[in-house]
């Protein structure tokens, strides 16, 4: 459709982006929704299936190293150490002189409120089918922030007026924020198909569970909260906006799930960091995605990513939230309930909402009354109203990893990294025996691709070295003073100052570069690359690099053909030039 120069963009995104659908999935949240909207939903990504195997093993993903060795210890509280020297508050162990409250704290009424955001009580999911027809609404129907949950009084009403256990059935799965809120004593097993950057294929959940289940997640989101039945939904396009993190292989099994499954009539892969650009209406900067237990770096120049310089930290806000608990545990501020992030999702839940709303980096004693919740199964929620300490501390890891301490997942079967094509970047040109043709499920030949770069240098020393690695003193100056700040964790109060002052000093003495800056984001953090991945859509008039579902179907891959499947960094500069206008 062609559109005259005067046309109105709010017109554009509301014709072309009608039937648009963007999905950017994470490790922790996938963010979803249709390309007219201004804001995507943000659900959760996990999935909580029925079992009825003895003894259950609640969360699947969870066959990590979580206990933390003697060596971590002490390299963890040094950090602290060195934190707090650049804080300026007391060491680990040193006692506050002139205290004038307790450290020991319990159930607490005597302080005074503070204008902190008040946290809701979370409360137990219902397990059971509805007996009701589907006309509920749940907190996660409206694709923006804020929203309230029921009370538990209306809840528990609601289900004292319902049949008894034994007369009703089990969901045979519950997904998004749902599966986080099901008591442990329940016969359900969670599930997270995306853990640290990658499918979360492990011993205990094979490759074929983890598609199954990213499916019935994404299925579950399209017809209850987009509303998009399965009949008609080859009517529709599909954009993935997928992370640096992911391999080829791993995107093009999401690719097999967006058209044969999902049954979308044409898809396109977008990278985070060019949709990140594209979000803010920029054309250069360096990308500094900070997710939930992820955070990459990667430049990009005009509107081309330049793939050398993407650095991946095994780290996000995730990490901060435990290390929130481990801080206040330390100082004895955290009231006697048993808290367990790894084991107890609606723990983690908790704590990442407490995290959102006290934690900063600013210099000094950051101290906040904040009501925490204890959750045992088969009891009511409990509050403890307490003052939590060292609330600079935790945010601080991002710059001294070791005060986080990531939990080591085991890494995907090494056949998922040997694909000798690659999604993101120009198809190869080479000879194969036996035609040039491969569907992608079948068995690929093992050639070296590019390298995956995990670093576990602190966040400024990963920004320093990704922008010199452009190795040009005029990109790097440029890059230096447009940098930006994305994801969950880049909401943090007192972040951009921090990140400013660090990678300033990060910056070699022999190199010519005094100025740095990060630009505000001119939406929420988390959702600027969603955003950008729908500008991408629309604004791709051409749709030359969108792979249709017949095509996908019936060939999968063809090397060397006429037709590339390329990355929107091989758009045509019209979409820019739309951008910039």
């Amino acid at each position: 459709m062609d559109y005259p120069k005067t046309a109105v963009p709010s017109n554009i995104f509301t014709e072309r982006g009608s039937n648009i659908v963007v999905i950017n999935p994470g490790s922790a949240n996938i963010r979803i929704g249709l390309a007219q909207h201004d804001t995507p939903f943000n659900i959760p990504h996990c999935i909580s299936r029925r079992t009825s195997q003895l003894p259950k093993r609640n969360a699947q993903d969870q066959t990590l190293n979580s206990q933390v060795t003697t060596a971590q210890h002490m390299e963890r509280e040094r950090a602290y150490d060195i934190v707090a020297s650049l804080l300026r508050i007391p060491f680990l162990d040193e006692e506050v002189a002139n205290s004038s409250y307790p450290r020991k704290m319990g159930r607490i009424d005597a302080y005074p409120p503070q204008n902190n955001m008040k946290e809701p009580v979370l409360t137990w999911t219902d397990v059971f089918e509805k007996n009701v027809p589907h006309s509920s609404t749940t907190e996660e129907d409206v694709p923006n922030e804020g929203n309230t949950s029921e009370s538990p009084t209306l809840k528990e009403s609601k289900i004292k007026d319902e049949p008894t256990s034994s007369e009703r059935k089990y969901r045979e799965y519950i997904c998004g924020e749902e599966a986080l809120r099901i008591p442990l004593t329940e016969p359900y097993c969670l599930r997270r198909p995306i853990r640290r950057g990658h499918l979360n294929v492990s011993q205990y959940y094979p490759t074929q569970q983890v598609l199954e289940d990213l499916h019935t997640i994404w299925e579950w989101i399209l017809v209850e909260k987009l509303h998009i039945p399965h009949r008609e939904r080859n009517m529709y396009s599909a954009i993935l906006v997928i992370p640096e993190t992911f391999d080829n292989r791993e995107i093009k099994e999401m690719l097999s799930i967006v058209l044969c499954d999902l049954r979308f009539g044409s898809a396109v892969v977008h990278q985070e960091g060019l949709a990140a650009v594209f979000g803010n209406g920029l054309s250069t900067a360096c990308i500094v995605n900070m997710g939930a237990q992820v955070t990459s770096v990667i430049c990009v120049e005009d509107g081309v990513v330049l793939p050398t310089t993407q650095i991946s930290l095994r780290f996000g806000g995730e990490d901060i939230s435990r290390c929130l608990l481990w801080t206040q545990r330390h100082h004895q501020t955290w009231p006697p309930i048993r808290t367990d992030a790894l084991s107890k999702p609606v723990d983690l839940l908790m704590l990442n909402r407490l995290k959102e709303s006290y934690c900063q980096i600013k210099e000094g004693e950051v101290e906040a009354v904040a009501m925490v919740h204890s959750y045992e199964d088969g009891m009511q929620p409990g509050s403890h109203k307490t003052r939590l300490t060292a609330l600079n501390v935790p945010p601080m890891g991002l710059f001294y990893p070791m005060l986080l301490v990531p939990d080591v997942y085991p890494p995907p079967p090494r056949s998922w990294f040997n694909d000798y094509d690659d999604m993101l970047e120009d198809t190869w040109h080479m000879d194969f025996p036996g035609g040039g043709a491969y569907p992608m499920w079948e068995s690929y030949p093992v050639f070296q691709t590019k390298p995956k770069k995990e670093d576990v240098i602190g966040l400024a020393e990963a920004i320093t070295k990704s922008i010199l690695l452009t190795g040009r003193i005029e990109l790097q100056r440029k890059l230096f003073c447009s940098m930006q700040l994305i994801g969950g964790a880049a909401s943090i109060y007192g972040l951009i100052p921090a990140v400013e002052e660090r990678v300033l000093h990060a910056i070699p003495s022999h190199e010519a570069i005094d100025t740095v800056e990060v630009l505000q984001s001119r939406t929420n953090p988390a959702f600027v690359s969603w955003k950008g991945g729908a500008i991408l859509g629309i604004l791709d008039i051409s749709r030359e690099a969108w792979i249709h579902r017949e095509d996908w179907i019936k060939n999968g891959i063809h090397i060397g053909s006429g037709r590339k499947y390329k990355d929107s960094c091989y758009l045509q500069a019209q979409a820019m030039c739309y951008l910039n206008s």
